[in-house]
Protein backbone atom coordinates (compact mmCIF):
# COMPACT_ATOMS: atom_id res chain seq x y z
CA UNK A 1 0.00 0.00 0.00
CA UNK A 2 1.31 3.43 -0.92
CA UNK A 3 1.91 5.86 1.93
CA UNK A 4 -0.06 9.08 2.19
CA UNK A 5 3.10 11.16 1.75
CA UNK A 6 4.09 9.36 -1.48
CA UNK A 7 0.58 9.78 -2.82
CA UNK A 8 0.70 13.53 -2.10
CA UNK A 9 4.13 13.85 -3.73
CA UNK A 10 2.85 12.13 -6.89
CA UNK A 11 -0.46 14.03 -6.92
CA UNK A 12 1.16 17.46 -6.70
CA UNK A 13 4.39 16.60 -8.53
CA UNK A 14 6.64 17.47 -5.62
CA UNK A 15 9.56 15.62 -4.10
CA UNK A 16 10.54 15.30 -0.44
CA UNK A 17 14.01 16.55 -1.45
CA UNK A 18 14.91 19.53 -3.67
CA UNK A 19 15.91 18.73 -7.25
CA UNK A 20 18.97 20.97 -7.04
CA UNK A 21 20.74 19.77 -3.90
CA UNK A 22 24.11 21.24 -3.01
CA UNK A 23 27.13 19.41 -1.62
CA UNK A 24 27.54 19.64 2.15
CA UNK A 25 23.97 20.80 2.72
CA UNK A 26 21.74 18.63 4.89
CA UNK A 27 18.28 17.76 3.62
CA UNK A 28 15.97 15.71 5.81
CA UNK A 29 12.93 14.20 4.10
CA UNK A 30 9.50 14.64 5.66
CA UNK A 31 8.77 12.24 8.49
CA UNK A 32 5.70 10.11 7.78
CA UNK A 33 2.80 10.55 10.19
CA UNK A 34 3.01 6.94 11.34
CA UNK A 35 6.80 6.79 11.80
CA UNK A 36 8.19 4.49 14.47
CA UNK A 37 9.48 6.33 17.54
CA UNK A 38 11.75 5.45 20.45
CA UNK A 39 10.57 5.58 24.03
CA UNK A 40 11.54 8.91 25.66
CA UNK A 41 14.69 7.64 27.42
CA UNK A 42 16.02 5.85 24.34
CA UNK A 43 15.23 8.90 22.20
CA UNK A 44 17.08 11.15 24.63
CA UNK A 45 20.15 8.87 24.54
CA UNK A 46 20.09 8.62 20.72
CA UNK A 47 19.46 12.34 20.19
CA UNK A 48 16.38 11.63 18.07
CA UNK A 49 12.97 10.09 18.60
CA UNK A 50 13.01 8.49 15.15
CA UNK A 51 14.97 5.22 14.66
CA UNK A 52 15.31 5.96 10.93
CA UNK A 53 17.30 9.12 11.80
CA UNK A 54 19.52 7.39 14.37
CA UNK A 55 22.86 7.29 12.53
CA UNK A 56 25.65 7.03 15.12
CA UNK A 57 29.10 8.20 14.10
CA UNK A 58 31.82 5.72 14.99
CA UNK A 59 34.73 7.53 13.40
CA UNK A 60 37.47 5.70 11.57
CA UNK A 61 37.39 1.93 11.83
CA UNK A 62 41.15 1.44 11.65
CA UNK A 63 43.12 -1.77 12.12
CA UNK A 64 44.63 -1.93 15.60
CA UNK A 65 42.84 1.14 16.91
CA UNK A 66 40.57 1.51 19.90
CA UNK A 67 37.48 1.44 17.63
CA UNK A 68 37.98 -2.21 16.56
Amino acid sequence: MESYENAVFKQYGISPLPSDTVEAMAYVPFQPNNAAVYNPMQGFEAGTMFPSLDKPFYGCKCEGGKND
